[in-house]
């Protein structure tokens, strides 16, 4: 008899299943917590042994649930625990399970995929709506004194180098960078184009999504006046090695408040599109996250028995497993038990045997827990004996 103090009297016992009763047999046992199998197969290879394919396909379930997961906290859904414990199912539920879960990671994937593209697209008609209204404000600024003033330091710079011009025309680039590669961006374009060119820009106030990661990004608007196609080549390659966006706009007021016009409007469609595929996936992460506690479970126990089942031995006859197990002598009717209806339960005619088997090995200890003691065993059985 066992103690606080001392193991339970535990015994080796050995197991023929028929390879139909197996799973069951294995199922009924695992909800029972009293035996311990030992690998009959130590030598050989993880990717080698039986039921291998099904512990892989196992674990690509685990992932898409992970996946689903990820998603439901993220969109803050709270998910229902009702501490069911359901029992494994069967093994031909797996194609049910695996073509649920295959759906519900397809239909997230589209939707992130158009929430993303809509995002990005967004995210650029907002650029360029703040460009739109921040160039205005510079070309109409004091009478076009902007253009006077980066024509004047340009001719300046000319007459340094003797070459007067009478008149030119000044060509010009709009786009947004990100505010912290503002002063880095300025000393380039000075150093790489010899002071040749004007700079002005404007801080955007408010901050913008990332499309991808969701992060919440401060950005400038600029716009760069040169003259000459090879200093509005040299100025458009470094506005691409400082990753800022380059957007077409145009040199009449006319033309950009036509534009503008157009962009709200674009804007505002989208943001209708936006909401209605948000609400889509919120319906969607909802579902899933009624069910997603009991799939894990479920999905779980299918591997553990693959797993256990991978510790057996076939026969010559290659229809019945053989296995060896540690249990308590005491429990020795309630495993037989449950060799028993596992065995009915999976309809097959031959009942499983359980043979005791004479050893000197040393037996695991096995302590029954109480209501104290279950919550330090439970300690020892996440983190090892000390």
């Amino acid at each position: 008899m066992g103690s606080l103090y001392r193991s339970e009297e535990m015994t080796l016992c050995q197991l023929f299943l028929q390879s139909e009763a197996a799973y069951a047999c294995v199922s009924e046992l695992g909800e029972l917590g009293l035996v311990q199998f030992r690998d009959l197969n130590p030598d050989v290879n993880a990717f080698q042994r039986k039921f291998v394919n099904e512990v892989r396909r196992c674990d690509e379930m685990e992932r898409k649930l992970r996946f689903l997961e990820k998603e439901i906290r993220k969109d803050g859904i709270p998910t229902l625990d009702t501490g069911d414990n359901p029992e494994a199912p069967a093994p031909r539920e797996m194609i049910d399970l695996e073509a649920t879960f295959e759906k519900l990671e397809n239909e997230m994937k589209e939707v992130n995929a158009n929430a993303e593209a809509l995002k990005r697209n967004y995210l650029e008609l907002t650029e360029l709506k703040h460009i739109l209204r921040k160039t205005q404000g510079f070309f109409e600024e004091s009478d076009h004194s902007i253009l006077d003033d980066a024509q004047q330091a340009l001719a300046d710079d000319d007459n340094l180098l003797g070459d007067r011009l009478p008149a030119m025309q000044l060509g010009f680039v709009a786009g947004v960078i990100l505010r912290e590669r503002i002063p880095a961006f300025e000393r380039m374009l000075w150093r790489a184009c010899r002071g040749n060119v004007f700079l002005k820009q404007a801080e955007i106030d408010t901050p913008l999504e990332d499309p991808v990661t969701g992060d919440q990004v401060y950005k400038t608007v600029f716009i760069i006046f040169f003259q000459g196609e090879q200093l509005k080549s040299r100025v458009k390659k470094i506005c691409e090695g400082f990753r800022a966006t380059l957007y077409p706009c145009p040199e009449t007021p006319a033309e950009r408040r036509e534009m503008a016009i157009g962009v709200m409007t674009r804007i505002e469609d989208l943001n209708t599109v936006l909401s209605q595929t948000q609400d889509h996936r919120h319906r969607v992460l909802v579902a899933a996250a009624k069910n997603i506690k009991v799939w894990f479970i479920k999905v779980r126990k299918i591997k553990a028995i693959y797993h256990t089942l991978n510790m057996f031995n076939l026969d010559v006859t290659q229809k019945c497993l053989i296995a060896e197990c540690w249990c308590p002598v005491n429990n020795l009717p309630q495993i037989q038990q449950a060799l028993k209806a596992g065995t009915e339960r999976s309809g097959s005619s031959v009942p499983s045997i359980l043979n005791r088997m004479i050893t000197k090995e040393q037996p695991p200890t096995y302590f029954r827990t109480n209501k104290f003691t279950a919550v330090f065993q439970s300690i020892i059985d996440s983190y090892g004996v000390a």
